[in-house]
């Protein structure tokens, strides 16, 4: 028998609705107001709970008494949290070379975990989208206006599709995407330069989380549908850019939210103003900060010192 807190588990949602804070620090270096989603304070660390947790939430409702999720680290996190809301076993496949650090999460979430395969790819992850929909409701309750643009990091696409659906949703479809990849990660870009899915013969950015080969098909037919933009920065702009953001926010985040952050702090905000790609004078721009599970201080000095950054 299921206790009565595992049953109200099935119909609470497991997201938190996050803070949407205007950061001075970005606005000077956009020249605008910039404000931040602040998705990393999620109780799993990043936005994953929303999409993860919804799913899981809707299987636990059908009779699934086991949770079996493959996943770069994120969502695995999401999905062993969600089981253990549920009250139901879990066992997460993740790419060989996960940090440590989500590992030990994971097991602290009761989770079974098995080390499989080299990339994102090959531990197959098959997460929804719908519960990131959810994030989009929160900015137009917030903000009450659309933006000049949002800005988010791809990886395998779900937030990006789920953030289209979201801007159809609250009639903000006109909002342009700026979806930000790193060098070696950019599956999405790939795709949208040829017009059809492609994959990348392997992942050589430094930026992990983002290690998708192959975009989901769904992202790309956003493109179809949505003004979305798709841009690519170097590891180190991505690296640097952690280190500027927890400089002038206080905040630590991965190098996959890196990619997002370094659309302001490299100057491309500008550069697609300057061609025309953007408003001269947006009212704001949102920037999703995605997460910060799977790095520490000591990894952020290994990446800079590894990409010769002081």
């Amino acid at each position: 028998m299921k206790s009565p807190l595992e049953e109200c588990a099935k119909d609470e949602p497991f997201h938190i609705v996050t803070p949407l804070l205007e950061s001075w620090a970005l606005s000077q270096v956009a020249g605008m107001p910039v404000f931040l989603k602040y998705e990393n304070v999620q109780p799993t660390g990043s936005f994953k709970i929303r999409g993860i947790g919804h799913l899981c939430q809707e299987v636990a409702k059908k009779g699934c008494r086991h949770l079996v999720c493959s996943s770069g680290g994120k969502a695995g996190i999401a999905a062993a949290y969600a089981a253990r809301k549920l009250g139901i076993p879990a066992t997460i496949v993740l790419p060989e070379g996960t940090s440590v650090n989500v590992v030990k999460r994971l097991q602290g979430e009761g989770a079974e975990v098995q080390l499989i395969g080299k990339n994102w790819d090959e531990a197959n992850l098959r997460a929804q989208e719908e519960g990131h929909i959810s994030l989009v409701r929160e900015l137009k309750a917030a903000l009450g206006a659309p933006p000049g643009a949002l800005v988010l990091a791809v990886g395998g696409g779900g937030l990006l599709a789920g953030v289209s659906a979201g801007l159809a949703e609250v009639g903000w479809q006109h909002v342009p995407i700026i979806a930000m990849e790193t060098q070696g990660t950019h599956c999405f870009n790939a795709a949208v330069k040829a017009g059809r899915l492609v994959t990348l013969p392997s992942i050589t950015s430094l930026a992990k989380c983002l290690g998708a080969r192959t975009v989901a098909a769904r992202a790309l037919e956003c493109t179809k549908e949505f003004r979305i933009l798709s841009e690519v920065v170097e590891d180190a702009e991505a690296v640097s850019a952690v280190q500027r953001f927890l400089d002038d926010e206080r905040t630590l985040v991965e190098p996959a939210c890196g990619a997002a952050l370094a659309a302001i702090y490299s100057g491309l905000l500008g550069r697609l103003q300057a061609e025309g790609h953007l408003c001269p004078s947006p009212a704001s721009v949102v920037v999703i900060v995605c997460g910060g599970n799977s790095i520490d201080s000591r990894e952020l000095q290994a990446l800079k010192a590894q990409l010769g950054q002081d």
